[in-house]
């Protein structure tokens, strides 16, 4: 039987459950370690602050709490007055994989961009090596535009 899949933004009292989501995927994503205080700080200033972004959280109708979630900020754009949605923080709960969690997060967030019309499109960042996330963003339509990515960390 397929879980039933409702999809919110977050509020404060979500913070908690999404700062250990973080921590989660970057163990598994990328080998780094996240202290859990420094985490639920930055969760609860997204929270309480829009202009930063915000969490797309999901919740199985079985009452498991919360089981995925993704982070939205906003890039402008110059070139077509205009947002960019930038997803960042995705992660489903591993006994929730591939029942549509992230599907219905992404789904969902198309819905509020073209809601709010001043969304050019959605973005996002993957490891090269991901072939199994590529996959399901190919998936979804969304498609590689051939930038490479380039930072410095302070």
């Amino acid at each position: 039987m397929k879980t039933k899949i409702n999809i919110r933004k977050a509020v404060i009292r979500d913070a908690e459950a999404i700062a250990e989501f973080n921590i989660l995927m970057a163990k598994e994503t990328e080998n780094k370690d996240l202290d859990l205080q420094t985490v639920i700080r930055g969760v609860k200033a997204v929270i309480k602050d829009p202009h930063k972004g915000f969490y797309l959280v999901a919740a199985a109708g079985g009452g498991e709490g919360i089981i995925g979630q993704l982070l939205v900020t906003n890039e402008w754009s110059d070139w077509r007055d205009k947002n960019f949605f930038w997803v960042h923080s995705m992660y489903v709960r591993e006994d929730f994989r591939q029942q549509g969690v992230f599907s219905s997060l992404y789904r969902h967030l198309e819905e509020i961009a073209h809601y709010k019309k001043k969304v050019a499109g959605i973005r996002l960042y993957v490891e090269k090596n991901n072939k199994t996330a590529q996959g399901v963003y190919e998936s979804l339509g969304l498609h590689t535009p051939g930038y490479e990515m380039y930072e410095i960390l302070f």
